[in-house]
């Protein structure tokens, strides 16, 4: 079963990840990837970067980045393969673990839908 694991930070008070932390990451996402788990992962650039798209009423609606109204922004994602949510969340606890302290980050993981169904 597949998950998706939404990476949730502040970007008002967010950081850059240290040297250490990259190479700590590089090889937690290498050792996830050998084992099955990890199907792909990546960050994402700024809000100030994007923008975002509301349809409310029948009408499109678009706003640039950065995104003033939300303090919390999804900052990355990683699409897991787990047998259950359990396992799921287990394995997110690891991408949170090789943070260690200092980082105010969550994880929302969720299943995915069976094959490609949206809504």
């Amino acid at each position: 079963m597949r998950f998706l694991s939404l990476i949730r930070i502040d970007e008002t008070t967010a950081r850059p990840p240290s040297e250490q932390l990259l190479a700590d990451m590089g090889r937690l996402m290498e050792q996830m990837t050998r084992e099955g788990v990890l199907i792909e992962t990546a960050g994402l650039q700024p809000s100030a970067q994007g923008a975002r798209l509301r349809l409310r009423g029948g009408r499109i609606a678009a706003t640039d980045g950065p995104f003033a109204e939300s303090k919390e922004v999804i900052g990355g994602y990683a699409l897991l393969e787990a047998a259950d949510l359990d396992e799921a969340l287990a394995h997110t606890r690891r991408f949170l673990a090789v943070h260690g302290e200092g980082w105010d980050i969550e994880c929302e993981v969720r299943p995915l839908m069976a094959d490609g169904a949206c809504g």
